[in-house]
């Protein structure tokens, strides 16, 4: 039988604090403390040489049940979709009008945090609605 892991889930970013942020809001989750000895990240982040500076920064469940999430910065932009998405699970257990309403109601509070709303998917006979969605840097991501 295998092990079961902790798993991490990494994001290619320009601005590693700013996609960080937005997830937390997301998510409710928060930033870890700083390490010790460092009042916050920023005076952390001064310590390292100039080329390592806001090159990662992440987020996690405050209650340790979510997979971390961490952010690297990277030079290249995003071109294409991403292989790999969030569901963020807003429907869970709803169907019909309750579940596009919460969908609905959700996308209105992520959508001012720098969101884009995308498009709706509508139930079909295999699958419940979801939308599509993108984060402050375009990774796509669903509300289900």
């Amino acid at each position: 039988m295998a092990t079961v892991r902790q798993v991490q889930v990494t994001f290619d970013c320009a601005d590693p604090q700013r996609v960080a942020r937005f997830w937390c809001a997301v998510l409710g989750y928060v930033v870890p403390e700083p390490p010790e000895g460092f009042a916050n990240w920023d005076e952390y982040e001064r310590t390292l040489p100039p080329e390592r500076q806001y090159h990662g920064f992440a987020c996690a469940d405050p209650n340790g049940v979510g997979p971390r999430l961490y952010f690297q910065r990277v030079p290249e932009g995003k071109v294409v979709k991403n292989r790999v998405h969030l569901d963020v699970r807003v429907g869970t257990g709803l169907k019909g009008a309750e579940r596009l309403a919460a969908l609905e109601a959700e996308c209105a509070r992520l959508v001012p945090l720098g969101a884009v709303r995308g498009r709706l998917l509508i139930a079909d006979e295999f699958n419940e609605s979801c939308l599509n969605m993108q984060d402050v840097e375009g990774n796509e991501f669903c509300l289900d």
